[in-house]
């Protein structure tokens, strides 16, 4: 189908035909955090001790790699991507003030407490996997995410409707850098302009994947939209609030 989307809730403009695909976000696309929440890095600190660590800090999620940021060096395999994620920890931890003896341990608690959160899948998740998967379509998942993405995408259910899920860890770089997606690409045997891309972040959901000759779907949920006006769609993308708008678009 191609010209304007004329489907209830979808807009924007995309034509789509022979999409032989569709590549999915992770988190907040096809699942979200739900309670109990994971302990805060600044909660951790203080339990320690640290106040002044913990004053330090920031914002947890920022220890991370930057997205777009490529790290191949440390994605040969799971032992050296953990190895990473333990350094960058420790680091901080250091930068922040915390003594010597104590950053090894803190941080392997840290990377526990990173990783420590429960997901529950969206309710537009399953049924459009499955009808997407029944027309005989590619389903895949391409996400910045830790080592065992296969196993995240089983313990919410989704795992006999995805037939390929990339992470950001493995590929060696985080979105919107183009190696991801060329790694999404060759696992669901796909050409870029045979792939649909579907996320809720517009730099590593639709303006990345575009760049990578994909078409894009930006999904826009009530409940994460981010305040103000959302950033004007280029060629080649569209706009859905729900995730049972792709099937008509394909």
């Amino acid at each position: 189908m191609g010209g304007t989307v004329g489907t209830a809730g979808a807009a924007g403009t995309a034509g789509t035909a022979g999409v032989r695909g569709v590549i999915f976000d992770f988190y907040g696309t096809l699942v979200r955090m739900v309670p109990p929440w994971p302990p805060s890095h600044r909660s951790v600190l203080l339990r320690r001790g640290l106040a002044g660590a913990a004053g330090q800090w920031g914002d947890q999620w920022a220890v991370g790699p930057a997205d777009g940021e490529e790290h191949t060096a440390h994605s040969g395999s799971e032992e050296a991507y953990h190895a990473w994620e333990l350094a960058r920890l420790r680091r901080r931890a250091l930068a922040c003030g915390v003594p010597e003896g104590e950053a090894d341990g803190l941080a392997a608690e840290l990377d526990r407490a990173t990783k420590g959160f429960h997901l529950e899948l969206y309710d537009d998740a399953a049924g459009t996997l499955s009808a997407l998967r029944e027309r005989g379509l590619t389903v895949g998942v391409c996400s910045n995410w830790f080592w065992h993405l296969d196993r995240a995408v089983a313990e919410v259910g989704l795992a006999g409707l995805v037939d390929a899920a990339v992470t950001s860890a493995r590929a060696g770089a985080r979105k919107p850098h183009p190696r991801v997606y060329r790694a999404a690409l060759d696992a669901c045997g796909l050409r870029p302009e045979q792939a649909l891309f579907v996320g809720d972040m517009w730099e590593a959901d639709v303006l990345g994947p575009l760049a990578a000759g994909m078409r894009a779907v930006h999904l826009c949920r009530a409940e994460r939209a981010v305040r103000g006006a959302t950033p004007a769609l280029p060629a080649g993308a569209v706009r859905v609030g729900t995730l049972r708008d792709v099937g008509s678009l394909v």
